[in-house]
């Protein structure tokens, strides 16, 4: 019990410390804007996260939000600069808000930061191809959450066409990335009934892992036993 409370402590001294830091930076961003909006909106997404781990949802919401906003005014101004910042920090306030409930909401988030990292990759792929293929697999949950399932197979299916290119080049990278996306689309493809193309998807994910996890079982041990367990449970369905 006392290793918990001392942990809750550690939390608690976290979020403080976050608070401080992005009272700071507002200060600071309301003499300078130009010079410290992207600090204040750095600092108000860090909050979010250790509000969310103190299962603050609401407020971690609320900060997850103003980063956004921030981000958005500095893109508008300068996209080269901050629509990476912009992107990611849609990707993480569609987390924040699925997990208050607001489905609809999380997804039209989700949704604008995949197209963000669709116009990044364009350009620079090398840099946003990994990233573009992982929320387009949020995006498909997200989809699948508010019932468009096929939808939500068309788009995981894009994300494992994208992590299999990535993996044919460079596999101790990205191999992992396709194991991911191949797990999401036998989920996927389960929802829409069809057995066997999901069947298939998890077995790939699964041999995938264990090869991964021979070589790395601290990192990847877990990840191998949660493949196997999805294909025993597509299996036995």
């Amino acid at each position: 019990m006392s290793d918990g409370l001392t942990e809750m402590g550690r939390h608690e001294q976290a979020l403080a410390s976050a608070q401080e830091a992005t009272e700071h930076y507002r200060r600071l961003a309301e003499a300078a804007p130009g010079d410290y909006l992207p600090d204040l909106a750095d600092s108000l997404n860090t909050l979010a996260i250790f509000l969310a781990d103190m299962g603050r949802h609401e407020q971690a919401l609320a900060s997850a939000q103003e980063a956004t906003e921030h981000y958005r005014r500095l893109a508008e101004t300068a996209p080269a600069a901050h629509l990476p910042a912009l992107a990611g920090s849609l990707k993480s306030l569609s987390i924040y808000l699925a997990e208050v409930g607001r489905d609809t909401q999380a997804l039209a988030s989700v949704e604008e930061a995949t197209e963000h990292y669709r116009r990044l990759a364009d350009t620079e792929p090398d840099v946003y191809l990994p990233v573009l293929a992982t929320s387009l697999c949020d995006l498909a949950n997200r989809v699948a959450e508010v019932g468009r399932r096929e939808q939500a197979v068309e788009r995981v299916q894009e994300a494992v066409t994208i992590c299999r290119r990535l993996a044919e080049t460079a596999p101790e990278t990205y191999l992992p990335d396709l194991a991911e996306a191949l797990n999401v689309l036998a989920n996927r493809l389960a929802d829409t009934g069809r057995r066997e193309q999901a069947l298939a998807s998890a077995q790939e994910a699964s041999d995938h892992y264990r090869r991964l996890a021979e070589a790395w079982p601290d990192r990847f041990g877990a990840d191998a036993a949660a493949a196997a367990t999805l294909l025993k449970r597509l299996e036995s369905g």
